[in-house]
């Protein structure tokens, strides 16, 4: 088995925003279609660990109901040390250490599930094997940017790209060997 790559699976405005600056992500649902997941699910078949932000993690908790990522491991990362909460690992330390961590074990892909922060802190080190990120037609005009400012130059290679009839377009990249 190959080493577990780390992936980044997206939505952000056609303006490059992820979310209204108060978090709202309603718009997402204008593309929205009871019988189109626009790849997820295959997606999601090739993870077993999930990190996200706090920010996100609270965000998705204020949805309701049973938390998307039960059934996986998943690292919140987090300033505040705070005990685990069955499979919910609260994480402060360096994004290094924790992959090394993970891919200390056997096991499938793993997510980076967002936000800008903690896609952020794995892009400036060059941990993300993979982007996929849908651009949904809208322009939100202020936002939750994708990607935070950065000093270096990130050059990434198009591996594929994919349109549907709502609108959305997904494009799959992986970094460039220079």
């Amino acid at each position: 088995m190959g080493k577990r790559k780390v992936r980044v699976y997206i939505a952000a405005s056609l303006d490059g925003y992820i979310a209204h600056s108060d978090g709202d992500i309603d718009w997402l649902d204008s593309v929205a279609r009871p019988d189109e997941d626009y790849g997820y699910a295959a997606f999601i078949e090739t993870i077993d660990t999930v990190i996200m932000g706090r920010k996100t993690y609270e965000k998705v908790l204020s949805f309701g109901g049973e938390f998307s990522h039960a059934d996986r491991d998943c690292y919140v990362l987090s300033r505040t040390e705070r005990p685990s909460e069955g499979q919910i690992h609260f994480y402060s330390g360096s994004p290094d250490n924790l992959l090394d961590q993970i891919r200390s074990r056997p096991g499938k892909d793993i997510f980076i599930d967002g936000g800008s922060e903690a896609i952020d802190l794995f892009r400036e080190k060059g941990l993300i094997d993979s982007y996929t990120v849908s651009i949904i037609p809208i322009l939100l005009g202020e936002g939750i940017p994708l990607f935070k400012e950065s000093k270096k130059e990130h050059p990434l290679k198009l591996v594929e790209a994919t349109t549907f009839d709502s609108g959305l377009v997904q494009l799959n990249y992986e970094p460039a060997k220079i």
